[in-house]
């Protein structure tokens, strides 16, 4: 916790720089020892998530295949791309078909990704400079202003993982207005947050890990407050009626209590699905 608190004193391209020197040591003995997995980026480039970077975007994907019934010819949408993580298993299960989007708001990761899936022609990625003071503050763009640049009913899946974590209630509410525009009817948005339930809320006093509460949501940090965001569970489901989707599933996480048994993720998974237009 205290390292944590520590990292968000420095702003994202220091932070950025930060994990790359961290990790140089490790990045250079993997590349002379070991042979180089395809599209896995060095562990000093990777700015977000922890753990094996292939073993937690295949349990992702297999997740999101079982559970929205997403079809190998289907369009998918990776709002918050990174580096690939979840874009690396889709290229096992598209066929030419389908095609998979991704945008992000960090540089790095599109720039990596445009050139190590090049041979990939049905998957796109796009640098979208969107302000956030956890990823850039260079960018003028505000999220809840953000339009999706992509056709109304146009995307089989969409595909949101650790970014509502990160984002402001307004964001979140275009981001989810914007969805269900380019979502078709019926079809799923997997998505994580940090949601706050009658069971979860004792716990968060107790590992301090949301100090600051206010009445939709509770923060991380006071000064970086894109760093880590919880919402009620009410105010989701009321944003996501509000813009025409509906919570599908719910799967806790463990992030509140660290009770593994029969969970996911660490974080809460949100499995919401658009509306069918009214006959």
């Amino acid at each position: 916790m205290l390292l944590r608190n520590l990292f968000y004193l420095f702003g994202p391209r220091q932070r950025i720089l930060i994990r790359r020197i961290w990790f140089f040591p490790v990045d250079i003995f993997e590349k002379i020892f070991y042979k180089k997995k395809a599209l896995v980026p060095p562990k000093g480039l990777i700015y977000t998530g922890a753990g094996s970077f292939t073993e937690i975007g295949d349990k992702i994907v297999n997740k999101i295949i079982s559970e929205c019934n997403i079809k190998p010819d289907e369009y998918v949408l990776d709002i918050g791309s990174g580096m690939g993580r979840i874009a690396r298993p889709f290229t096992q299960y598209l066929n030419s078909s389908g095609a998979y989007y991704g945008f992000d708001v960090v540089s790095d990761g599109i720039k990596w990704c445009q050139k190590n899936y090049k041979d990939f022609k049905n998957f796109h990625f796009e640098y979208i400079p969107i302000k956030n003071d956890l990823y850039n503050l260079s960018a003028q763009t505000l999220a809840k202003e953000f339009q999706f640049p992509y056709r109304n009913d146009f995307f089989d899946l969409v595909i949101s993982i650790s970014v509502f974590t990160h984002m402001q209630e307004n964001d979140v509410e275009n981001y989810l207005f914007e969805i269900s525009k380019v979502l078709k009817p019926g079809k799923f948005c997997f998505c994580s947050f940090f949601i706050i339930t009658k069971e979860s809320d004792p716990t968060i006093d107790r590992n301090s890990f949301f100090k600051y509460k206010f009445d939709n949501y509770s923060l991380h940090d006071k000064h970086v407050k894109d760093a880590n965001i919880a919402y009620k569970l009410e105010i989701v489901e009321k944003m996501a009626i509000h813009v025409g989707l509906k919570i599908f599933k719910f799967l806790p996480g463990w992030w509140s209590n660290e009770d593994y048994n029969n969970k996911f993720d660490f974080q809460d998974i949100i499995i919401l699905q658009k509306l069918e237009r009214p006959q």
